[in-house]
């Protein structure tokens, strides 16, 4: 082999392992690699400045430790409120979430990611979301661009929504049996549980209601009314669209089974739900049931309570729901104490606002999954009855009064 030979070899050689090299990347891998690179260049960098800032001065012995000073801000700026609910164990919640969306398999690459690590992300969203604060404030907390923390906050939603089915779920077989509770005196369920079964009294799996995520009006439909964003401003007359309608199944652990979120024109009151149990009725195991309150459609895997002149029956069946409507009630309640941006969404677009409000929902179920829960004052506003009135089917009118006739029998004879 002569010597130009050898160098045609060589380059070959070289060629080859550049090829290897770089060919292998798609786009995806590529965009991946460079946020896992400036991932760890970032996180140096913190952590070579906590190292490098000297250590607090210890206050003297028996000396009361100082607070914690918060920098006042200036006039006409708004302060972020103090201790936000996720702040209770924050690296906890910050770890466990960006584990979440590093191993949900989406390639999708976080808008913004060149200046904000992923878990730096995940703690801007949780603040934005916990707080009533605006871009702006965020803008100098982190020390980005307006738009930027825009553009990082409705990317870090998308990516939560599309873990959705994960973490909001229906429970099927074994998981559904060990979700029921008897649907009257749940506070002496274990004795009593065995007895509801043998009368023909169904078992609960979840309470089913809604409520309402006040957001700024479109272009174009305002009215000649106040705009004031507080839900108690709400009028009857209001548009219907300066709203969102919330749907909410929860088990008897405030952890939501189902959510749907639509337009406040939306005037479906729950019917999507009926027809989907009635097409999979193994969604209900047998002698199971929803409770709802009056509004939603009544069928046999809906239970509602009666209207209109009710006798001692209906009474005493209308009180045994009640009893579980308050756990509905104080999912919500937490739900907005936690994330406090659903008092009112400044979004004007729709898909955006729905983006937001399923972001909360379902790190609602993660923050429960960690333990972390935080409790809210159960206000009249905190969940709505579709108005109007309710709709019925044969089954769900026999299935009510059954149930209805063996719980007065039951009272009746002494065993409730």
């Amino acid at each position: 082999m002569d010597v130009r030979e050898s160098v045609v070899s060589a380059g070959r050689a070289v060629l080859d392992m550049a090829q290897r090299e770089w060919q292998p990347l798609s786009p995806g891998e590529l965009e991946q690699r460079l946020d896992q690179a400036v991932e760890e260049v970032l996180e140096a960098e913190l952590m070579a400045r906590l190292n490098a800032e000297p250590p607090p001065p210890q206050s003297p012995v028996g000396a009361e430790p100082r607070a914690p000073q918060r920098c006042s801000s200036p006039p006409g700026q708004e302060t972020p409120e103090p201790g936000a609910p996720w702040e209770t164990d924050a690296g906890a919640a910050v770890k466990h979430i960006t584990d979440l969306l590093q191993s949900s398999g989406s390639r999708a690459r976080l808008a913004g990611r060149a200046r904000l690590s992923l878990s730096h992300t995940v703690q801007l969203s949780l603040t934005l979301l916990s707080e009533r604060v605006s871009y702006r404030s965020m803008s100098r907390r982190f020390n980005l661009e307006k738009g930027n923390i825009h553009r990082i906050f409705f990317s870090f939603c998308e990516r939560l929504n599309t873990l959705q089915e994960k973490l909001i779920r229906w429970p099927v077989g074994r998981e559904a049996a060990e979700s029921l509770f008897p649907l009257c005196s749940p506070e002496m369920e274990q004795q009593q549980q065995q007895q509801e079964e043998q009368r023909g009294v169904p078992l609960v799996l979840g309470v089913l209601g809604r409520t309402r995520i006040p957001i700024r009006l479109p272009i174009g439909k305002h009215d000649m009314e106040s705009t004031v964003p507080e839900v108690k401003r709400m009028k009857k007359e209001a548009h219907p669209d300066s709203w969102l309608n919330l749907q909410l199944a929860c088990d008897r652990h405030g952890r939501f089974l189902h959510c749907s979120i639509s337009k406040g024109s939306d005037a479906d009151a729950g019917g999507a739900l009926r027809d989907k149990l009635e097409r999979r009725p193994e969604l209900m195991p047998p002698g199971s049931c929803l409770v709802a309150r009056r509004g939603h459609p009544l069928s046999a895997q809906v239970l509602t309570p009666y209207s209109g002149s009710l006798g001692p029956r209906e009474e005493l069946f209308n009180k045994t729901l009640e009893e579980h409507f308050h756990i509905l009630d104080q999912a919500v309640a937490n739900l907005k104490a936690r994330f406090k941006r659903l008092r009112y969404l400044d979004i004007a677009n729709y898909e955006r606002a729905r983006a937001v409000v399923l972001t909360a929902c379902v790190l609602h179920n993660v923050f429960l999954d960690i333990g972390q829960v935080v409790r809210g004052d159960v206000g009249e506003e905190e969940a709505m009855s579709p108005e109007g009135e309710s709709e019925m089917d044969d089954d769900g009118v026999q299935r009510r009064d059954s149930v209805s006739e063996l719980l007065f029998q039951m009272f009746d004879s002494g065993s409730v």
